[in-house]
């Protein structure tokens, strides 16, 4: 085990991942923070590159037995800097890094009749993050990143994510070209639909039956879809609502939408 009592190059590095989204990306690793969110990393059987821990309070039996299994990634540091490692008031006891390999769209292994959520532009990490949690809890198979918008392994999306993140496949999509292609393609192999949501969508969600193959799109929080985003759209399909809000949240809006795929797909009402 590595002791760290001074901001070495060690600590630099690890500090780096939690803050720096260039960091993550050319090392494709990640920081991550909260035992649940650790617990739901090393279920989906991620490399974990470091196990850090600090030197005030002793170990349960759960983190011992990490330490015991990753002896030569373990790094034990004085509290203090622990404690600038992390973001929540109470200190989990253990934090990690982890490898995360970005899939392509030509590594990307999907069903016959596919569940896709494609989302533009993501600006929130706490939306994002939620999407996620929904995402995991409805069997979607893959989520389409496109545009710049945040990083989606920023710690505050893994923590709001509860760990989904690493059960969910994510992939960057580089261009509209890219994302059209892909679309005609699966078309002309398994009539995917693809769906906007959107508040101004001329068709009421309760009139509409969202099945599998699907392509659901989420807008920008702010912004909403852009054009080249709805005209790749089948039909746009909104969710009624009453009340003195014109919308709702984009994560509350999808979990409807995503719930919606799963209660037609399962038979449940």
């Amino acid at each position: 085990m590595k002791l760290i009592s001074v901001k070495n190059a060690e600590y630099q590095i690890i500090q780096a991942l939690k803050t720096n989204r260039v960091k993550r990306s050319q090392t494709h690793e990640v920081f991550v923070e909260g035992i649940e969110s650790i617990k739901q990393l090393l279920n989906a059987n991620i490399e974990v590159t470091r196990v850090i821990i600090h030197d005030e309070k002793e170990l349960s039996d759960w983190g011992k037995s990490l330490i015991a299994k990753n002896k030569s990634k373990s790094i034990q540091m004085r509290f203090d800097l622990y404690k600038e490692l992390c973001d929540r008031e109470e200190p989990s006891e253990v934090l990690v890094t982890a490898k995360i390999n970005p899939i392509s769209l030509a590594d990307l292994s999907l069903p016959e009749k596919p569940f896709i959520l494609i989302f533009d532009r993501p600006s929130d990490y706490g939306n994002f993050g939620s999407i996620l949690r929904s995402a995991n809890s409805f069997n979607v198979d893959a989520i389409f990143v496109i545009g710049h918008g945040i990083d989606v392994y920023d710690p505050k999306v893994i923590r709001a994510s509860l760990g989904g993140i690493f059960h969910a496949k994510i992939v960057h999509i580089e261009s509209m070209k890219t994302l059209e292609a892909w679309i005609k393609t699966q078309k002309g192999k398994n009539n995917l639909q693809v769906i906007g949501t959107d508040s101004t969508g001329s068709v009421s969600l309760p009139d509409y039956k969202l099945e599998k193959p699907i392509a659901l799109v989420l807008g920008n929080e702010a912004k909403g879809m852009s054009v080249a985003l709805k005209n790749l759209c089948d039909v746009i399909v909104s969710i009624p609502i009453s009340g003195n809000v014109n919308s709702l949240n984009v994560a509350n809006a999808a979990s409807i939408f995503m719930w919606e795929v799963y209660k037609n797909e399962s038979g449940s009402e």
